[in-house]
């Protein structure tokens, strides 16, 4: 199940719910140990040495329980209480160049400004260059905010405990955050709590998307239709159509402009290919039409824009919009029950909304609303950092997967066409929001799989593993 992002008052009532419930501190204190050094191994490789940073309270009793499950491992820990004092520890435990340092000096009961003495003893901390597991915050940052305590830790990874805290997804707290995961299962009570913002956890795609019955065909699982490709950018096309096939759609036919239309043909085989005609038929026979990737020349015909406006407001299939497509669409109602998906980066949001890009990223939830209130309710994938998936109404769900190594070329292109290539398929269309969120999730997790077994991969290796990543919790 997604988990609610909450506040540090919500997360201390759960916790005393907890309590009164017969459930020990102490047990959950083990479980949260556990969970910690789960990750800590996964950041380490055998015979790596591994510094604990452990603080007076629970946070640092978490730290503490991670010690002795760290197999294979060289494990140091630091008591800290007194940072001045223990200032010249730490500096030696630094000279011998710990692989990992596992933050556990403050939790989310911080509630006042460090001093001097502490913001000195994180400053080296963070001038170390070392990487930092932080265990549930990173120290030093407030988690209702998002704002630092005059310092805070700056994390690889933070593992947040239970469910993540408003001021983590702040973008004021990315640079301290660095990568939030969750552990959800440490044995508290099921979360009693709820949120307009809920973070996505892999295990909610288990049986997603559904076994297929043995008596099918290629015409029970739809027809995409691709718009795509211009001159200078028909990698593009190529990219969006190669992405659809991975959700396994029965047919794609993708129309490029006359221009590209050789070179694009003759990349793809399964995939009809047909230059683009002021005629085309269009929605037709086809269950999607997915347009924008790579039709981004100079001069772009006008009655491919015309008939991009006209499908929009008109068609009954489902519409998916993106890049230079987005410039297109008229705001304002569509069909009732009609489909529609828009894929904007936060710059293209920012274009939509008349408003900065700093605007959109102040505020992503804000900004996905807005978009899908101009846009008839549209289905909005604001991309970027801890992509959102949400309308105008009803809950936003964050993404946890992917990196920073998705910034590149044709990655949006290889997103909205798996995202097509899903929402062609008749079987999938009654619950678009499961099949955005699990394609939004797999682009992210066959990233994550690339970075953690090649640092040189490109998007052409995205194409060959999207789709394959197995839904399960990476904190497990």
């Amino acid at each position: 199940m997604p988990l609610p992002v909450i506040s540090v008052t919500r997360m201390r009532a759960w916790e005393k719910a907890t309590w009164a419930a017969g459930q020990t501190e102490q047990e959950v204190i083990r479980q949260v140990g556990h969970a910690v050094a789960r990750v800590a191994l996964r950041l380490t490789r055998p015979g790596d040495l591994i510094l604990i940073l452990a603080g007076r309270g629970n946070n640092g009793e978490d730290a503490r329980a991670a010690l002795n499950h760290l197999p294979a491992r060289q494990v140091e820990m630091l008591g800290i209480s007194d940072p001045a004092r223990d200032l010249q520890d730490l500096e030696a435990m630094l000279s011998r160049h710990p692989a990992l340092v596992i933050d556990g000096l403050f939790g989310i009961g911080l509630n006042r400004p460090l001093g001097q003495e502490w913001i000195s003893f994180i400053n080296r901390i963070n001038s170390a260059g070392v990487k930092v597991l932080a265990v549930d915050v990173p120290s030093g940052l407030d988690p209702e905010t998002g704002a630092a305590a005059g310092a805070a830790v700056q994390a690889a990874v933070t593992l947040a405990v239970g469910a993540p805290k408003f001021g983590m997804l702040a973008p004021s707290a990315w640079p301290y955050v660095g990568r939030l995961e969750v552990a959800s299962d440490v044995g508290l009570l099921h979360c009693p709590e709820t949120s307009d913002l809920e973070w996505t956890e892999p295990g909610d795609f288990a049986g997603f998307p559904p076994p297929r019955a043995a008596a099918t065909h290629k015409g029970t699982y739809g027809h995409l239709a691709v718009l795509a490709g211009s001159l200078g950018f028909h990698g593009a096309a190529v990219l969006a159509a190669r992405a659809a096939q991975r959700a396994q759609p029965g047919l794609i036919t993708l129309h490029a402009l006359p221009s590209v239309y050789l070179v694009v043909a003759s990349q793809l085989q399964a995939v009809m290919v047909r230059p683009w005609e002021d005629q085309a038929d269009l929605p037709g026979s086809f269950d999607a039409v997915l347009v924008g990737p790579g039709l981004a020349a100079p001069e772009m015909p006008e009655a491919l824009k015309v008939r991009t406006r006209d499908l929009w407001q008109h068609a009954p299939v489902p519409v998916i919009a993106d890049a230079s497509a987005l410039d297109w669409l008229p705001s304002g109602p569509v069909p009732e029950k009609a489909l529609r998906v828009i894929t904007p980066h936060p710059g293209e949001a920012a274009r939509l909304l008349a408003i900065s890009t700093p605007e959109v990223q102040a505020d992503r939830p804000a900004a996905l609303r807005n978009l899908s209130r101009k846009m008839g309710n549209t289905w909005v994938v604001l991309k970027g950092h801890q992509t959102l998936v949400g309308r105008s109404t009803g809950k936003i769900f964050i993404n946890p997967s992917g990196n920073p190594h998705l910034a590149q070329g044709g990655s949006g292109d290889v997103l909205s066409g798996f995202i097509a290539g899903l929402l062609s398929q008749p079987e999938l269309q009654p619950d678009p929001l499961t099949a955005l969120r699990y394609a939004v999730w797999q682009h992210g997790a066959s990233a994550d799989h690339l970075q953690d077994n090649r640092s040189n991969w490109i998007v052409e290796n995205l194409l060959e593993i999207l789709g394959s990543t197995a839904p399960m919790d990476i904190t497990s």
